[in-house]
């Protein structure tokens, strides 16, 4: 459940979101996301434990928030 509670998510609209252990597996763009401008789905691999991942395509960065 990606944290914004403005309605859909622009995709690349900002380059840093944190996820919780509910968002995996982590994928790009992330549900709720508008799909409509951006690339295909691409599933990241993160530590599960304060891990990080980037997005090839897109370069946004994920964080894993405990």
């Amino acid at each position: 459940m990606l944290h914004h509670h403005q309605g859909t998510i622009e995709p690349n609209a900002q380059n840093h979101y944190e996820v919780t252990r509910e968002d995996l597996p982590l994928h790009c763009p992330m549900p709720g996301m508008s799909l409509w401008n951006s690339h295909p789905k691409v599933y990241l691999a993160i530590v599960e434990e304060g891990g990080t991942s980037m997005c090839p395509y897109c370069g946004a960065y994920y964080s894993l928030k405990d």
